[in-house]
């Protein structure tokens, strides 16, 4: 892959954004939904309710994006990020995309004063683990997540 361009997404992306998070979507086992998509990525970035990075090979294609979600952290009293969805496209995997969108949401994030950034991601996802980790991320072993749906 030639070189990267990472930027902030405007709502005028949500037509390059909707097919890469459809995909995302995807690989977390659910259905093909580009129409949802589209809508759930315009929603977020018309209401300012998420920052979403957008990563760019040097022939101006997007091959990936990372999506952030504002938040806090009660016991520290401070601002944080939810690092919530991260996707390189199959085909640009292995060329630095995804080390390069943390990288840019680690800077947008300091620069927006979050005192720090939180993700999940699968068990089986190892590959993203090593990548995570490699760039300082640390696993917690102190708290244990739960989620209940109330629908």
């Amino acid at each position: 892959m030639t070189s990267l361009h990472i930027r902030l997404a405007t709502p005028a992306d949500v037509g390059t954004i909707a097919p890469l998070f459809d995909a995302y979507r995807q690989f977390y086992g659910q259905a093909p939904d580009l129409a949802a998509a589209r809508r759930f990525i315009a929603e977020r970035l018309e209401r300012g309710e998420s920052s979403i990075l957008l990563a760019f090979h040097g022939a101006g294609e997007a091959v990936g994006f990372c999506q952030l979600y504002p938040s806090f952290c009660s016991v520290e009293a401070a601002p944080i990020y939810t690092l919530y969805d991260l996707f390189v496209s199959p085909a640009a995997r292995k060329a630095g995309a995804g080390r390069a969108l943390l990288r840019a949401a680690r800077e947008h994030a300091r620069a927006q004063g979050k005192v720090r950034m939180d993700l999940t991601t699968a068990h089986t996802n190892t590959t993203a683990q090593a990548l995570y980790e490699s760039l300082g991320w640390v696993q917690d072993t102190v708290f244990r997540a739960y989620s209940q749906r109330v629908n």
